[in-house]
């Protein structure tokens, strides 16, 4: 197998991981709206929560993007 495609598979695979944040980062802000439909007071407490879990999330998926980038151009 030649280097240069070598290194394009290991990218794409590296990549996927932003497909994994996007999952993430729906899956909060989905539960988030579905737990404050259901109790509206306690929105406010359940905000921090909800940008330290977008956070992480979007923390992994850029994470994935420099991996991805490392293996493509080094």
């Amino acid at each position: 197998m030649d280097l240069a495609a070598a290194k394009m598979i290991g990218a794409g695979i590296a990549a996927i991981g932003m497909g994994g944040a996007a999952i993430g980062v729906g899956l909060i802000f989905a539960n988030f709206l579905n737990g404050a439909l259901r109790n509206p007071g306690a929105a406010p407490k359940l905000f921090g929560n909800l940008m330290l879990g977008f956070a992480v999330t979007e923390a992994l998926g850029i994470f994935a993007l420099l991996i991805a980038l490392l293996i493509l151009f080094t």
